[in-house]
């Protein structure tokens, strides 16, 4: 994908069968970190608080991945596991079909927010 100034130009430039999941993704994220700050960095959507950032989410050409602190990630191995979806130490990464939960996206944004004390 070419270089998106705002979650909008992001989510309508990645691949088609994402955009309904990374639309309802971004919902998410704001409902969870309600003062957190839509940004674009590392040409990747994020939330940011102060200038750090909480959450941020990507679209491949496969799959798409949340990513949020280590902390967060090891909090909810388990739930991440129980759900099959695969986790690195900062990221879960899902699809269409292999979703990833509204309980677990908020669970993890709420606690990255935490882990990096905000």
């Amino acid at each position: 994908m070419t270089k998106k100034d705002n979650h909008d130009a992001y989510i309508a430039a990645a691949p088609e069968q994402f955009r309904v999941m990374l639309g309802q993704l971004r919902a998410q994220l704001s409902r969870a970190l309600p003062d957190a700050e839509e940004v674009i960095k590392y040409d990747m959507p994020g939330f940011q608080i102060e200038e750090t950032i909480i959450a941020g989410y990507a679209a491949f050409s496969k799959q798409c991945g949340l990513y949020v602190d280590p902390g967060a990630i090891a909090a909810h191995s388990d739930e991440i596991a129980s759900l099959k979806l695969k986790a690195s130490k900062t990221g879960v990464t899902f699809s269409v079909s292999k979703p990833i939960t509204d309980k677990l996206v908020e669970k993890l944004a709420i606690s990255s927010r935490s882990k990096k004390g905000l």
